[in-house]
């Protein structure tokens, strides 16, 4: 019995760390990590994983840059709590591509209904010196539910 279940878990677990690269794997945390840090207001750690040029398509359309979004910080902007879902992460040499949606929590709409939003998103990482940068994102609100 001891010989079928060690077996099973071997094959669980020799499919699960094969299923994704070293690389995809560190990207997925890191996408974790900035996403718990944006929520925290953590501008300090933030400015360690964007890259100097960091750069955003937001949701409203507009380009803005890492540093006017710790400004929207410091100045006390919050921004809401959102679950990600990345459907595929891409590569090409030092650079990965990051695509999927995203679950805001809900928010009440001007007639104080609340309301999730929810978006597509793409995030760029570049590696630097042997450290993942993030270095640009778009992301676009497709549906209100």
């Amino acid at each position: 019995m001891k010989q079928i279940l060690f077996i099973i878990s071997l094959i669980f677990f020799s499919t699960f760390s094969f299923g994704q690269s070293k690389s995809e794997l560190e990207i997925r945390q890191l996408e974790n990590y900035w996403a718990e840090l944006l929520d925290k207001s953590d501008t300090t750690a933030l400015l360690k994983v964007w890259s100097k040029d960091y750069i955003v398509n937001n949701p409203a359309g507009k380009i803005i840059t890492g540093n006017d979004i710790i400004g929207f910080i410091r100045n006390g902007q919050k921004f809401p709590a959102y679950q990600r879902i990345i459907e595929s992460v891409t590569f090409s040499k030092n650079i990965a591509i990051v695509m999927g949606k995203e679950i805001s929590q809900p928010q009440k709409d001007a007639l104080g209904k609340e309301q999730k939003i929810v978006r597509r998103f793409t995030n760029i990482w570049v590696k630097e010196k042997k450290v993942w940068k993030l270095v640009a994102r778009q992301a676009t609100n497709i549906a209100n539910s």
